[in-house]
């Protein structure tokens, strides 16, 4: 694989999930906006969750580039879906002989893409690196961890995670030049917060959908629940949704819950009880975005809803034992009450309509991408052009 510079830096920007889409659409929009002429960019999709929802209307909406390449791999057990990804990757890596791959997050399509450039010698940019649950019965976990060890830059959205990788044994005052054994740690801020900038803008086209909900901007709580954590235990699902209903009858907050109906339906086979909860279709990535910045208080599962909770400076119970973002739970705007009904209701007693919470910027200026590519560059700055 290529190790000099060539007049373009060659980067495949690979994603695996809708998520990750979004994510890499940061990276895109910096590359066309401030490094055009010096970075080619090939977005590619393993397929892992290439879904109905990749509509052209979705990249049209929220003005990103669909993926040049799609490998479609599709679902299928962890082992076989991450050794065809590596597979379908190592052959398209060979025949475009990519300078730079990067990565996001925790999917298997992250794992199979680390493995794959690795192993071909291929520097491996790591965004959201160093975040960690602690624990490895979640496979996420053990993609993080694994994608982070063979990265040649990492970048990670927090202080702790920063922290983190250096408890790892990262190195901070590495000096170039930088590579799979001598990789550079930043605290880089998030890519996301420079998404919620952009989109929470364009989100607002949304509001004749959302007066439809009938529901009044800091007047409602936003649930979502999708882990299978959650949605597959009877027990788990039926206290979270009997916190969710007294919220809703009690105490007369409306609950907006957009739901998948892999989760509708697990509450019509367990008889869950959810008549006084508002429960919508799938909601767009702009509706979601309304109504996360229109919301009172979010009720979540969801590691991504955590952070967009506090881009848009709202209070959030988090419906796990732990979370990846602990700079949220200790900063009091995120509780953590995992699916126990009296922690779910102490913490909507405790954050609903308070007007006294605090947001620090933990999440940077808004100009992570930008400074994710400045150093993407740096790194071959000193090299030969053949």
């Amino acid at each position: 694989m290529p190790s000099s510079r060539a007049s373009m830096i060659r980067l495949v920007n690979l994603v695996g999930a809708r998520p990750q889409i979004i994510k890499a659409s940061a990276i895109s929009r910096a590359i066309r906006g401030h490094f055009a002429g010096k970075v080619e960019e090939l977005l590619v999709h393993t397929g892992q969750h290439y879904d109905r929802e990749m509509s052209q209307v979705f990249f049209e909406e929220l003005r990103i580039p669909q993926p040049d390449v799609n490998l479609g791999v599709g679902s299928g057990s962890h082992g076989r879906q991450t050794a065809q990804m590596i597979e379908k990757l190592e052959t398209l890596f060979f025949e475009r002989s990519p300078h730079v791959v990067v990565l996001y997050g925790d999917t298997n399509s992250t794992l199979a893409g680390a493995v794959a450039a690795a192993k071909l010698h291929i520097p491996i940019v790591h965004i959201e690196a160093g975040m960690r649950s602690f624990d490895k019965k979640m496979p996420e976990e053990i993609n993080r961890v694994m994608t982070d060890h063979v990265s040649t830059l990492l970048f990670s959205p927090t202080i702790a995670g920063f922290k983190n990788l250096v408890r790892e044994g990262f190195a901070p005052e590495n000096s170039p030049p930088y590579d799979i054994n001598n990789p550079k740690i930043f605290h880089s801020g998030d890519i996301m917060y420079d998404n919620s900038l952009y989109f929470g803008e364009l989100a607002e086209q949304k509001r004749p959908w959302m007066e439809k909900l009938g529901v009044e901007d800091d007047r409602f709580v936003l649930a979502t629940i999708h882990r299978e954590a959650n949605t597959d235990d009877p027990q788990r699902l039926a206290a979270i949704f009997r916190a969710l209903e007294s919220i809703a009858t009690d105490h007369h907050v409306p609950v907006i819950a957009p739901l998948h109906p892999r989760t509708r339906k697990a509450l019509e086979e367990q008889r869950i009880d959810h008549a006084a909860i508002r429960i919508i279709p799938p909601a767009s990535f702009l509706e979601m975005t309304l109504l996360e910045k229109t919301a009172a208080l979010i009720i979540t599962d969801s590691g991504g809803v955590q952070k967009e909770s506090h881009f848009f400076h709202k209070p959030c119970l988090v419906l796990r034992p732990h979370t990846e973002w602990v700079e949220l739970v200790k900063n009091g705007t995120a509780l953590l009450v995992d699916a126990d009904e009296k922690k779910i209701m102490e913490g909507f007693h405790k954050l609903y309509g308070r007007s006294d919470l605090s947001f620090p910027s933990f999440y940077g200026d808004g100009k992570t991408a930008r400074f994710i590519m400045e150093r993407i560059l740096e790194l071959f700055e000193d090299e030969p052009e053949k």
